[in-house]
């Protein structure tokens, strides 16, 4: 999943990537990272447990803070990213890449 400027091309996203998630089961990992002008940030890994359990349902919010987002997994706080994609106004599209079904966006 990634929050992005523009939709990109086929199955890549575009080059400017404001937040982008990778949930890992194997590893109980979820890594995320920006993309500024085709340049990858160093994945951040650390969080305070890992809410997902496969095959059950989740609720996520991304708040849009005003220097980083907050994501949180059921209620409760999962990490804080810091803004690096700039202005904000311009990241215009959710992304999916990856097996999950949306049944709700607000």
């Amino acid at each position: 999943m990634a929050l992005t400027r523009g939709c990109g091309m086929s199955k890549r996203p575009p080059s400017d990537v404001a937040l982008e998630l990778c949930v890992r089961f194997r590893d109980q990992q979820v890594l995320r990272r920006a993309c500024v002008g085709g340049s990858w940030s160093e994945p951040e890994r650390n969080i305070p447990f890992f809410p997902f359990i496969r095959n059950q349902p989740f609720r996520m919010e991304i708040w849009c803070e005003q220097s980083r987002f907050r994501v949180l997994v059921d209620g409760q706080r999962l990490f804080d990213f810091d803004h690096r994609v700039t202005p904000l106004q311009d990241v215009d599209t959710f992304w999916i890449k990856g097996s999950i079904t949306i049944t709700k966006l607000g």
